[in-house]
């Protein structure tokens, strides 16, 4: 399996070279034949290309058979006729990555404030309420005048049709529910017709158990009871914050997983941003890139019907959970060590499993 490593900004140099140690502590255990292939993209392909990510870039990575994209400083790209391109919405769009599977669930060594869970959001990820991705050339946004903004929301019945699918599928792999969340109630149409879709895919499944929650009664539903759910299916923006909300329900957004998956196509990508402020303390927990290189293992190996990357995968989850249990890990999920420190010890449980 080739993956190109684009580390990224701020954290992400610091995130990505334990999420590569990772990878490799994999391949060495499991014999993946990983290929990894370092690029760069964001602010130091900004400075040495003019542009944030590059048509190069984008062709090695087609060619690849996955990516794992470091945080990057997306705020700070403002400007595309500058080359200030935001990376991740690049290669969702240029890729097509319409599902993003965000899980979260609980780990021993953490308090669960809110008791255990498990759950999974799966969000589309090439429409909704998104500017940068609704329309083919240019952003549907506009100053109509200075005081008037027009935002455009896109929904199609074929990103609908996938997504569900998307869900409904994982669903079967896991406890057979799936929760539509929408606002219906005032989005008539474009969530109507997302709801139709979500149901008519479900009839294909019909083990799995539908409920639906409006969107506003779900961010209460899911912070008084999370166990309540299993897969949880909605369009980009809803599941954008739903997905960051149930994160940190969890213990902290650091331990949010996130995989963007097409059906030719996927990035692993941490759920957190670049956060520039700690940048270089060796401080940030790299927790969430770790688990979403797991889970791009997990997608090869399915995809490829090849076990070695799924136990692969299975067995990162469960060290990352053995290193946090132990409080070998970051301090901002109770333990003591630093960003390089917990990587050594992953790498260390990892290893140690084998034998």
């Amino acid at each position: 399996m080739k993956i190109v490593v684009l580390p990224g900004d701020g954290i992400g140099p610091e995130t990505m070279a334990v999420t590569v140690d990772a990878l490799h502590a994999a391949d060495r255990r499991f014999g993946l034949g990983l290929q990894l292939d370092h690029d760069i993209a964001g602010h130091e392909s900004l400075q040495r290309h003019g542009a944030t990510v590059t048509p190069a870039l984008l062709e090695k990575v087609r060619a690849a058979d996955g990516l794992m994209l470091g945080p990057m400083a997306t705020y700070d790209f403002k400007d595309e006729a500058k080359g200030e391109i935001n990376p991740s919405k690049f290669f969702r769009k240029a890729l097509d990555l319409y599902a993003n599977i965000r899980p979260a669930r609980t780990y021993p060594g953490i308090p669960a404030r809110l008791g255990e869970f498990d759950l999974v959001v799966v969000r589309e990820n090439t429409e909704g309420f998104y500017a940068d991705r609704n329309i083919e050339s240019g952003p549907s946004e506009m100053l109509i005048t200075p005081d008037l903004v027009i935002s455009l929301r896109r929904i199609t019945r074929l990103c609908c049709e996938r997504i569900a699918r998307s869900a409904f599928e994982l669903a079967m792999t896991r406890k057979k529910h799936v929760t539509i969340v929408h606002k219906a109630n005032v989005l008539k149409l474009g969530d109507g017709m997302f709801i139709d879709m979500c149901h008519q895919v479900g009839k294909e499944f019909p083990d799995v158990r539908i409920d639906e929650v409006i969107v506003d009664a779900m961010m209460a539903h899911v912070v008084r009871a999370p166990d309540r759910y299993d897969v949880i299916v909605t369009t980009n923006m809803f599941g954008d914050i739903l997905s960051d909300l149930t994160a940190e329900l969890s213990g902290s957004l650091g331990l949010g997983g996130s995989l963007n998956a097409g059906r030719e196509h996927a990035m692993g990508q941490a759920a957190h941003g670049s956060a520039p402020d700690i940048a270089g303390q060796n401080i940030a927990n790299p927790a969430s890139l770790i688990l979403s290189a797991a889970m791009l293992l997990n997608w090869y190996g399915q995809r490829k019907g090849k076990q070695a990357f799924m136990e692969a995968s299975a067995a990162m989850e469960k060290t990352l959970a053995d290193t946090i249990q132990a409080r070998e890990c970051t301090v901002d999920v109770g333990g003591k060590l630093g960003t390089r420190e917990a990587g050594a010890a992953f790498v260390k449980r990892l290893e140690a499993a084998a034998n």
